[in-house]
């Protein structure tokens, strides 16, 4: 057997699989597909102060190789979550990483405080990236200075580890990366769902309420696989790769990028046990090619373009010194 340990920050974790945010309920309602132990960490679906209705239906729209979500963090609220959630968690083998989400920095703080003391949450991710709750406003994850902020005062507020999700939809994510690691953050979680939309032609009505939600499914791993090589280029925390994952060899070509873990989300919908299995393949597949540990394989991609004498930007010059292996 392969030694599939992960050092995530402060977090030991036995294999590099976590479920996805929003994708694999919000306690233990998995569990009959997957045995909590065979996952690293449980990432919970996202939790906000106050109770959220969601967005209206039609808010899930199957498209190519994916589908579209626009679901509008709907959840009990956080008083819900300590009262009915946390007591299920009690003594369940396996980490719990809280994902929070908030409309200002004061809600993410106020969140991250109430939790702190909480003994069944190991962790918080925060949900700087959402696109279909901001509304009008700024998301946090297209602004390297409010990232940066929400991340620091949540750090300020609690003693937890902290993972920052970022959005895909930026043109320079690195810059994203590093701002959040200057906050403070253990980790980066890259990345949350694409900005998509379906139309039928035939009425002019969109798949979604909200025309525009989040694509995620197989069709977006190109694109996670290299935001995560960027931000894994760019700082010297952890990152955890997501997007499109639904095989161990998809999981393996994110650790080759340079992440520490990865997260399987979309492809639990098709088949709901893929998560609880993903470690066993990932093992078997290390073992047919006889390699012993995962710390083998990350951030062990070929760039050709320094070997060729290409010169690169000045911006990925920079994200290249700074490294990616933890």
């Amino acid at each position: 057997m392969a030694d599939l340990r992960v050092q995530l920050g402060p977090l030991a974790l036995p294999n590099p699989v976590l479920s996805a945010s929003g994708t694999y309920g919000h306690g233990l309602e998995m569990r009959h597909f997957s045995p909590p132990e065979h996952l690293a960490a449980w990432v919970s679906k996202t939790v906000t102060l106050k109770p959220r209705p969601g967005n209206p239906a039609p808010r899930i729209a199957e498209t190519e190789a994916g589908f579209l979500n626009s679901i509008g963090l709907e959840n009990k609220g956080i008083d819900a979550y300590v009262r009915d959630v946390l007591p299920s968690w009690s003594g369940v083998p396996t980490l719990v990483i809280t994902n929070i989400g908030g409309e200002s920095l004061e809600d993410f703080v106020e969140i991250a405080h109430r939790l702190d003391g909480e003994t069944s949450i190991h962790a918080f991710e925060v949900n700087l990236s959402c696109p279909n709750v901001q509304g009008g406003k700024l998301p946090f994850a297209t602004d390297p200075d409010l990232a940066h902020d929400v991340i620091a005062a949540v750090r300020k507020a609690t003693a937890k580890p902290i993972f920052a999700k970022l959005s895909p939809n930026v043109s320079r994510i690195a810059v994203l990366a590093r701002a959040v690691e200057a906050g403070g953050a253990d980790g980066i979680t890259a990345i949350n769902t694409l900005l998509g939309m379906a139309v039928d032609w035939r009425s002019g009505k969109p798949g979604l309420a909200t025309v525009q939600g989040g694509y995620s499914g197989p069709g977006i791993k190109p694109v996670a696989l290299r935001c995560a090589w960027e931000c894994a280029r760019a700082v010297s925390i952890p990152v955890i790769g997501c997007g499109g994952i639904r095989s161990a060899a998809d999981a393996l070509e994110f650790i080759v990028a340079g992440c520490s873990a990865i997260q399987i989300g979309t492809a639990a919908f098709s088949d709901p046990s893929a998560p609880g299995r993903l470690a066993a393949e990932i093992d078997a597949l290390l073992d047919l090619h006889g390699i012993a540990t995962l710390r083998e394989l990350r951030g062990t991609i070929v760039d050709g373009r320094a070997s060729a004498g290409c010169n690169l930007a000045p911006a990925a010059a920079a994200a290249s010194g700074a490294g990616g292996r933890v």
